[in-house]
């Protein structure tokens, strides 16, 4: 086991890898595309895990939330290998050598990555041992079967026996027969077998059967002691082999590429074309390979041979737990005192229980919604279920990209045609690791009478948005929703995001002919009046917008940029903020993992600041603004500043025009701007250093801080309704 460093950890240390000049100097930098001014797309996403696990290192983080963030950085790093690994490899196996814009071959970036990677893992092993260290104490024991009592492990047996076993089969190898296919993501168990005494030993494959229903952490009794399954299945071998003896057992666990698309546009049949590429997923190339430290080198040189991996490279030992993402199972556990105290978000003010939304908004104009501080489902989805239930609602279009079976908007999109209204559909077959559960929805609706549309041939539809055509007094008025999230009722109460319900004609109309263009499914060139989309004409707009910035920027009104996103990864728009930081315009970027531009660089990005927020909620609202002179300008939508969200994507971006609505994202950005405890700020070499209190200063969380603000709306809304109670009350009294 390795050593535990005790210390909180509150800076992030320098990594060489992340730029190729390691200590910026003043010059004039002519040349705003020299690759020693970008960081590697690879390495900040990677960095944005390690602050990620930062979080499980807080001590005065409750442990059972300490956990959830050691589980993330886990699930988040396999996505890594899936998808950027995956296709780092396939660079290299065509023979590619172009660098990226930060002068890396593909073959550089996955050598850096990969030593990167191999740190982070490292780290969180150090970081679960010291929590499952405190969970002991606390009563939540993880134990090895070694050490159960005799009467534990037979009632161990007697449950797997009973639940488990009837789906384990063991799969032998050898000449005769083919080595097993492995599924992505899949625990194993690599068991060497004899028959008798003379006979050559045989190998076999053991598939561990996690799921919703045969969780990895076996309880123990009627406490709160869990063995791990594989351990369970290992130790029990004798119910699988009762004629051989084991010589010996181990884990491993594998992850394929998941990087298998195919031509869209020679595709007859969009929804044929992601069943294939499902199926081809299965037999992709692999990418990792995970073991136990205790195999034996020729069981591992076995392994690394029949699934064609470089054990320099993609092989990964441990010494402790295989698919620590699995972690996330004991987050349920009924231990709220290691928890964080449960969030119940709000209901907008200005939406009533009740009452209609359709003369809430109408009465407002246009609202802004703040999730997950103000409740999605009291919002959102009653927006959409009350479409799909009024008489007066003609039609209604939404576009799909990821939703979940607890999220009522299938529901009610279903309920809305059976009811014969004009329902049509987009939705985003290719929706990275959704594809299967948006095929799923796909057919549902189709069968309801929805009308269901896959986008535009070659782009993924990645814009949030739902458009309501509802009669009223003899003409027709359009209701809509653009949000920053998915219409995904889990992601709605754990991502901070941001949404704007309206019935602006203008944009209403907008709205309407983007939806023409997306079920038409052509590269149709509109004129809109209010949205900026992509990939026609967004990147153009905010170019331009920050080339104004620095036209209009004087003493005496000086130029700020403020843009809020996931991610920074275009050239050129990197390019434009180093133009405008070098013309003196203050630029402040919250960009919560991915960012190649380097701030804080003498004479091109002094005027710069980055920072990420990492905490309670995931980051994900995308908000833009411009101070324009004075005539401020506010956008928020679904689009981050990537190269494949600009160029292609369909995306949008709305403006946010109503004075109050704009002072409440203000509100928002200055909260996450001043923040000093979730927030890291970037340093000029591509580091990240936590935020420190300044002295006398208390600990402070914007997202707490966010959920306070709303808690301070409510109750500002109900005060005139109990100021009006008691007044009747009292006249009812005298």
């Amino acid at each position: 086991m390795a050593k535990i460093n005790t210390a909180p950890a509150t800076v992030s240390k320098p990594r060489p890898t992340l730029c190729v000049a390691p200590r910026p100097e003043a010059r004039s930098y002519p040349d705003l595309r020299a690759p020693e001014l970008y960081l590697s797309r690879e390495l900040t996403w990677l960095a944005f895990n390690r602050r990620v696990l930062d979080e499980a290192r807080d001590r005065e983080m409750p442990l059972l939330e300490r956990i959830k963030f050691v589980a993330i950085v886990n699930s988040n790093l396999d996505e890594f290998f899936m998808k950027r690994i995956g296709g780092l490899k396939q660079q290299v196996a065509a023979g590619l050598e172009t660098p990226s814009v930060d002068g890396r071959t593909p073959r550089q970036q996955i050598a850096d990555c990969v030593a990167e990677a191999r740190q982070i893992l490292e780290a969180s092993s150090e970081v679960f041992a010291e929590v499952r260290g405190e969970l002991a104490k606390q009563g939540l024991l993880l134990r090895r079967y070694g050490q159960l009592t005799a009467g534990e492990k037979a009632a161990a047996r007697a449950d797997y026996a009973r639940n488990v076993l009837p789906v384990v089969t063991p799969l032998g190898f050898d000449p005769a027969h083919p080595f097993p296919v492995l599924s992505n993501l899949s625990l194993n168990l690599l068991v060497s077998l004899r028959e008798s005494a003379g006979k050559e030993p045989f190998l076999a494959r053991i598939k561990v059967p996690v799921g919703p229903h045969s969780p990895r952490f076996v309880r123990i009794g009627d406490g709160d002691q869990f063995v791990l399954l594989e351990e369970v299945i290992a130790h029990n071998l004798d119910l699988l082999f009762p004629d051989c003896a084991v010589e010996s057992c181990h884990t491993f666990r594998v992850i394929r590429n998941c990087a298998t698309d195919r031509d869209e546009e020679a595709a007859e049949d969009l929804l044929a074309m992601i069943e294939a590429e499902l199926r081809d997923r299965r037999f992709a190339p692999f990418v990792r390979l995970e073991l136990a430290e205790a195999m034996p080198v020729a069981q591992q040189n076995l392994l690394c041979k029949e699934l064609d991996l470089d054990p320099e490279i993609d092989l990964y030992q441990h010494h402790d737990l295989l698919g620590a993402a699995d972690l996330m199972e004991l987050t349920a556990l009924d231990f709220p005192e290691l928890r964080l105290p449960p969030h119940q978000p709000i209901v907008n003010v200005h939406l009533p229980e009740g009452a209609s939304t359709f003369d809430a908004i109408r009465r407002q104009g246009s609202i802004l919604l703040q999730h997950p501080f103000e409740s999605f489902t009291a919002s959102v989805e009653c927006f959409l279920a009350e479409a799909s239930r009024d008489p007066q609602v003609m039609a209604i279009k939404a576009t799909l990209y990821r939703t979940s079976p607890g999220t009522r908007i299938v529901d009610s999109l279903v309920t809305a045609a059976l009811s014969g209204k004009q329902v049509a559909v987009t939705i985003e077959l290719k929706a990275r690791f959704d594809e299967a559960a948006n095929v799923r929805w796909a057919r549902r609706m189709e069968e309801s009478g929805v009308h269901v549309s896959y986008g535009v041939v070659g782009l993924k539809t990645h814009c949030k948005a739902l458009l309501v055509v509802r009669r009223e007094e003899a003409q027709l008025r359009r209701y809509v929703h653009i949000g920053t999230g998915n219409y995904h009722a889990g992601t709605a109460r754990n991502y901070s995001d941001l949404g704007l319900l309206s019935c602006d004609p203008v944009l209403g109309q907008d709205i309407a002919d983007l939806f023409n263009a997306l079920t038409t499914g052509r590269k149709i060139a509109r004129r809109y009046r209010k949205i900026l989309t992509a990939p026609k004409v967004m990147k153009q707009a905010l170019l331009a917008m920050i080339q104004r910035e620095v036209s209009l920027h004087t003493p005496a009104v000086p130029g700020l940029i403020r843009l809020k996103t996931n991610a920074l990864e275009d050239p050129d728009m990197v390019a434009a903020l180093y133009a405008a930081g070098r013309a003196g315009v203050r630029v402040e970027l919250l960009v919560r993992d991915t960012c190649r531009l380097r701030p804080g660089l003498p004479g091109l990005s002094e005027s710069i600041t980055v920072r990420s927020i990492v905490g309670r909620f995931l980051e994900h609202a995308r908000v833009y603004y411009f101070r324009n002179g004075g005539a401020e300008e506010y956008y928020l939508g679904s689009a981050d500043l990537m190269q494949r969200n600009l160029e292609h994507r369909v995306e949008l971006l709305v403006p946010v025009e109503k004075a109050q609505l704009r002072a409440a994202l203000g509100h928002f950005l200055d909260t996450q701007l001043s923040d000093r405890h979730p927030c890291w700020e970037m340093q000029p070499d591509g580091s990240y250093v936590r935020r420190r209190l300044k002295t006398g200063e208390r600990r402070s969380c914007c997202q707490e801080a966010l959920i306070v603000a709303a808690e301070q709306r409510r109750q500002l809304a109900v005060a005139p309704v109990a100021r009006l109670r008691r007044r009747v009350a009292a006249g009812a009294a005298s």
